[in-house]
């Protein structure tokens, strides 16, 4: 059986430690949120994970969600954690007070997140989309619609959708079909259909709020043409009860590879109402509102299923006992060893935890600039944040998707031929962590956007963002013995990213296909960039402590040793894809199509 335990320590040193909670504490709204308070609601969020959440994790993947005649029924067991879930407040901790939210920091609501992902991430799908609609709601909508919905959102009553694809289009948003038409009271006719709906259909709350992408009968062709209105479930009546059905219908639910406790819909609307959220015609720019959220959540869900399936890795190479060690026996009580002696093993391992405590520390400072974004006073810390943000969302979204399932990869290879069955549960972790590099755009469209829409903003202010904080860093450190190894890694990883993106930058103005050639391997080598920077960072908190007595200096060491290897054995990747970016494009696009 799997085991999971919150990774409680490792998730206060970034939100302490590295980043300073204090300091988010003295943002407009948060000063009830001290210290003290946040590490009380990590460890009700560590206990409802590990006893209510986890243990329905392998019976959510064994059944899936049932369909029968429109409707969908969710696995044993997750209507009663929903509900508990609801109870305990879990739908609504980052949400704003106004609309019943608790209004906590997006840096701890987010290691929240990070638990509920690892215990069962198909179960936290339902709330995770609707918090996107609120997020979509709050900031798009009508002070009475944001009245009217986001209370029931909000506390979990009513869950919310995002529904975008359709049969023939996805990324390419500009050909969808789905109509609205306008009605003389105010409301629109919505038809058409929407696929691969999460959480589309269910039996966890009394009404579902779709948010749905339509357009107008005089609406302009392509993705200028595209409104987003607001089609529930159930119509409420104006006391708040609900009323009759709407026009919609769910046709069908998807047989996946994972996430089979998620439900997956096909949707058809005929003739539903809808109100119209935003302005009309514009929204594709309301919903990336919450595709963004939702970004920046799927890589957490990648984090997640990576801290799960290295602990299930290392609890695995403790007890499996196999061969002896190179060096010689180091358990001579037993047959063999355990495999944790083994070199491939470690590797194995530390790859793992080294790219999982870089991205959870990556994601806190996402996550303070964010915090900043929505709460600070500041104009300037504003757009600086909201630079900054919108420069690494393709970042985590797709290197913590792609680490996510490279991780799980390896703990199934850690465990050998008993990773591949079922008994242990891991195989599992690779089939859910899957899916995460495709949905709210593939991993190939992130890098895309980083490079071709990201770097080029502003004349290139979003990357200066990441580039002035690091260089600052590296030259405030410079006498500091403990970073003596380390700050050299960095500097060059750091210049291999401005080669880099030079490079781009001059190929695209001669042939775009130089932006695309070079978008993926890009995206990761400044990906390995951030890790670096933060990394770093890390050991200028840790090494002071590290040399003292007891348990808590042995945390601090393991920080030092494992940014070790990341410097030594990961970060080289940089050089490897800068070379792979100098080669251009003509070796991919001058291969004929015919050979293919």
């Amino acid at each position: 059986m799997p085991v999971y335990k919150a990774p409680l320590k490792d998730m206060r040193f970034v939100l302490h430690e590295l980043y300073d909670s204090t300091a988010i504490a003295e943002l407009p709204g948060n000063a009830d949120f001290t210290p003290e308070l946040i590490d009380s609601v990590l460890e009700e969020a560590a206990k409802i994970s590990e006893e209510v959440l986890f243990p329905l994790n392998q019976v959510g993947d064994r059944e899936g969600c049932t369909y029968e005649n429109g409707v969908v029924r969710t696995p044993t067991g997750y209507r009663e954690a929903y509900h508990t879930f609801c109870e305990g407040g879990w739908t609504s901790i980052s949400a704003d007070p106004d609309y019943g939210g608790q209004g906590m920091p997006l840096t701890a609501a987010m290691m929240v997140e990070e638990m509920f992902c690892s215990a069962n991430v198909a179960f936290g799908l339902y709330p995770g989309l609707s918090h996107g609609a609120y997020v979509a709601l709050k900031h798009s909508g009508s002070d009475e619609q944001k009245k009217a919905w986001l209370p029931n959102i909000v506390s979990g009553k009513w869950t919310g959708t995002m529904c975008l694809t359709e049969p023939h289009c996805g990324t390419d948003l500009g050909m969808l079909r789905t109509k609205a038409v306008p009605n003389d009271d105010g409301t629109y006719s919505i038809t058409g259909n929407k696929i691969f709906i999460s959480a589309g259909e269910h039996d966890l709350a009394e009404n579902i709020v779709h948010l749905v992408l339509a357009r107008l009968p005089d609406a302009p062709a392509g993705v200028k043409g595209i409104s987003m209105f607001l089609v529930p479930k159930f119509l409420p009546r104006e006391d708040g009860t609900l009323g009759p059905r709407n026009g919609m219908q769910c046709t069908a639910i998807e047989h996946k590879m994972g996430l089979n406790g998620s439900a997956t819909c096909a949707m058809s609307f005929d003739g539903a109402t809808g109100w119209l959220v935003g302005e009309p015609n514009k929204g594709l720019a309301a919903m990336f509102k919450m595709m963004n959220t939702e970004r920046l959540s799927v890589g957490i869900q990648g984090l997640g299923i990576a801290e799960v399936a290295y602990q299930n890795a290392v609890a695995y190479a403790r007890e499996r006992i196999q061969g002896r060690s190179l060096t010689g026996t180091k358990a001579p009580e037993k047959q063999a060893d355990p495999i944790l002696v083994h070199p491939d093993v470690r590797r194995m391992l530390l790859t793992s935890r080294a790219y999982i405590e870089g991205c959870r520390a990556l994601a806190g400072w996402v996550a303070r600039e964010l915090e900043i974004l929505e709460k600070s006073d500041d104009g300037d810390a504003k757009q600086a944040a909201d630079d900054f943000a919108s420069l690494m969302t393709p970042v985590v979204k797709a290197m913590f998707t792609d680490l996510g399932f490279e991780i799980a990869s390896l703990a199934v290879q850690t465990y050998g031929g008993h990773g591949y069955i079922r008994d242990h549960g891991i195989e599992q972790y690779v089939r859910d962590a899957r899916i995460a590099m495709l949905y709210e755009g593939t991993n190939g469209i992130q890098a895309l956007d980083l490079v071709g829409r990201k770097l080029p903003q502003d004349g290139g202010r979003l990357l200066t963002r990441f580039l002035d904080p690091v260089l600052e860093f590296i030259d405030a450190h410079q006498d500091n013995d403990a970073l003596a190894e380390f700050l050299p890694a960095l500097s060059q990883a750091l210049e291999h990213v401005q080669e880099a993106t030079g490079l781009i930058m001059e190929g695209a103005m001669t042939n775009r296909d130089e932006v695309g050639a070079a978008s993926v391997d890009y995206l990761r080598l400044f990906g390995l960039a951030s890790l670096a920077f933060v990394w770093a960072r890390m050991v200028a908190v840790a090494a002071p402590k590290a040399g003292e007595d007891g348990e808590a200096a042995q945390f601090y060491r393991a920080k030092v040793q494992t940014a070790k290897f990341f410097m030594e054995r990961l970060l080289p990747q940089t050089g490897a894809l800068l070379a792979a970016i100098r080669s251009g494009a003509a070796t991919m696009m001058e291969f004929e199509d015919a050979a293919f």
